[in-house]
């Protein structure tokens, strides 16, 4: 089926790419061509299917680098995960998929799930029979027995057992690997946020196994040692990204940016969707520090991606603006939350040749809103339409304004 889209600006991504009024034609899943509304017509066939928007703007889906959808966002995502079957659990998962979709988020990369049932769902999606987002899968992230999310069945020790771990992950279809550098929060007994699990010559061992099969690793970091030590063997994204010290204060470590930025390694907050309800727990002095460390990162030209840890206790399902409004709140300026949002977190995640811009030849993941969300990040909030590959969510079926 061929359509054409059409409204008051028309952004393609990168910054800049904009045509006032725009269009796009669509022909079944692939964007076919994108320019003013008048070179649109000239394509288009007599027969195809035209949405008009004279008040909103068209832009490419949000990409969200780190989500769980094996969490429910709850006050104990862990035990809940726990008590839930294998079909219960990616039932469960596929509803929140498509609490992302709605919100306009047309790609995610799940960072951690219990068992690699995720790829269950991605096939689903991909063979049509549910409706979701794109789905990168990173299947369960290594930890050592016991460490952090070992819950999730990714526990590893050894050389052998860390590539053994590798190659089982990539046969059940992972696209990244992901490794938990430092402990966190969401096992409480196990290590601590500022406890490193593994050894310099381990990560290394990773990310050059990883990268032998084809496949990115994404580090969960938290302490400049790890950082460093992660960056140093080669890592693609570091996860949260805090350079805190063993005592948990402030390490900003410039030599460390600077490599980061010179090897394109990109920094993935993960910023909860409730930044503020934590910030406020956290007290104004660190919440001053969080931001001071964005702002750094992006001062020394780390590449910073979208992404929210959707399905931890502070953190939503489908709310991607609330999110985006932490980049806004350290003064980067709506085009350029965008573009991080779609085109460059795409990049990052592997998928420039596929969609997070509007040309011809990607997919027609595509967001329309009323009003013009580069005056006003809220306008984001309340889609008038999302297609994911050329088909309208939620019914299928494209809706007239």
């Amino acid at each position: 089926m061929q359509q054409v889209l059409s409204a008051h600006q028309l952004l393609a991504g990168p910054r800049g790419q904009r045509f006032s009024p725009g269009a796009l034609l669509i022909d079944d899943d692939r964007i076919t061509a994108v320019g003013t509304v008048a070179e649109i017509e000239e394509r288009a066939s007599p027969d195809a299917r035209r949405l008009d928007y004279p008040r909103g703007t068209v832009f490419p889906g949000l990409v969200n680098c780190h989500v769980h959808l094996g969490f429910d966002s709850g006050e104990d995502p862990v035990t809940a995960l726990r008590e839930s079957a294998d079909d219960e659990l990616v039932a469960a998962m596929g509803q929140r998929a498509r609490l992302h979709l709605a919100a306009g988020v047309t790609t995610i990369r799940d960072l951690g799930d219990r068992d690699g049932l995720i790829t269950e769902l991605r096939r689903s999606v991909e063979r049509g029979e549910a409706s979701g987002p794109r789905i990168r899968a990173a299947c369960a992230p290594l930890t050592p027995p016991g460490g952090h999310c070992s819950f999730l069945g990714g526990e590893v020790s050894g050389p052998e057992r860390i590539r053994a771990r590798i190659h089982d992950n990539a046969r059940r279809g992972a696209d990244v690997i992901k490794v938990m550098g430092n402990g966190g929060q969401t096992t409480p007994d196990g290590p601590r946020m500022t406890d490193s699990q593994f050894a310099p010559h381990e990560f290394a061992l990773i990310v050059d196994e990883a990268h032998a099969l084809g496949l990115p690793v994404a580090v969960h970091a938290y302490t400049s040692e790890v950082i460093a030590a992660t960056v140093e063997a080669g890592v693609d994204t570091v996860e949260h990204c805090t350079f805190m010290a063993p005592d948990g204060a402030v390490d900003l470590r410039d030599s460390v940016a600077e490599t980061m930025a010179a090897r394109d390694i990109a920094a993935s907050p993960a910023l909860p969707s409730e930044w503020r309800t934590m910030w406020d727990a956290l007290g104004p002095e660190r919440s001053r520090r969080i931001a001071e460390r964005l702002r750094w990162l992006r001062g020394h030209g780390v590449p910073l991606l979208f992404g929210s840890d959707a399905g931890v206790p502070v953190s939503r399902h489908g709310d991607p603006v609330s999110t985006l409004e932490l980049y806004e709140h350290i003064g980067v300026p709506p085009e350029e939350i965008l573009e991080l949002a779609t085109t460059t977190s795409a990049r990052y995640l592997g998928l420039s040749a596929e969609t997070g811009a509007l040309r011809p030849g990607l997919a027609a993941d595509v967001v329309v809103v009323d009003g013009d969300p580069l005056l006003d990040l809220q306008k984001l909030r309340d889609p008038a339409l999302v297609l994911s590959a050329g088909r309208a969510f939620p019914d299928g079926h494209t809706s007239h304004p």
